[in-house]
């Protein structure tokens, strides 16, 4: 089961961030407890949306945003450097399960949380295409992004098995 983050804490901007985030993160991971992987593939909305490929996408743009783009590591045969069709990293493969994207998407929360701990606020992005931006706008956008994904996730749940509650 996801542990539930303590309250948000909000003395300064960056510590508002951090828990808003990780508050999100959390949300989304706690909306795969207890599904098999079968049934976390299913789609039974209008859209092509499942938990597990919410939960894939979510975990490949943790890594981009923080690791890539803010912070300018390479990783091969990752984006950009590698073109995908636009959707890809919600589809799933037969190899998929919801124990290797929640370890891979807990793995790189971990690894951005102790980027931003060494990054003030105003870091801009080492992605050129996004040198504009920095620490603050990602996190903001990541909020942005994994609320977004909560929420589809919530309704996906609930139209699953009728579980509530963020």
């Amino acid at each position: 089961m996801s542990p539930r983050p303590a309250a948000v804490g909000t003395d300064t901007e960056r510590e508002a961030l951090v828990g808003f985030l990780d508050k999100q993160r959390a949300s989304l991971l706690r909306k795969l407890d207890g599904l098999s992987d079968e049934d976390a593939r299913r789609v039974p909305t209008a859209s092509a949306l499942s938990l597990l490929g919410l939960l894939k996408h979510s975990g490949i743009w943790e890594r981009r945003w923080f690791q890539i783009i803010l912070a300018g590591h390479e990783h091969p045969d990752e984006w950009p450097a590698v073109d995908e069709e636009e959707g890809a990293d919600f589809a799933l493969g037969d190899d998929d399960t919801v124990a290797a994207w929640r370890s891979f998407y807990e793995t790189q929360v971990a690894l951005n949380q102790d980027i931003v701990a060494g990054m003030s606020l105003e870091t801009p992005c080492a992605w050129p295409k996004m040198a504009g931006r920095n620490l603050r706008w990602v996190m903001l956008h990541m909020i942005e992004e994994t609320a977004r994904h909560a929420g589809h996730a919530d309704i996906i749940r609930e139209t699953l098995d009728g579980e509530t509650g963020i």
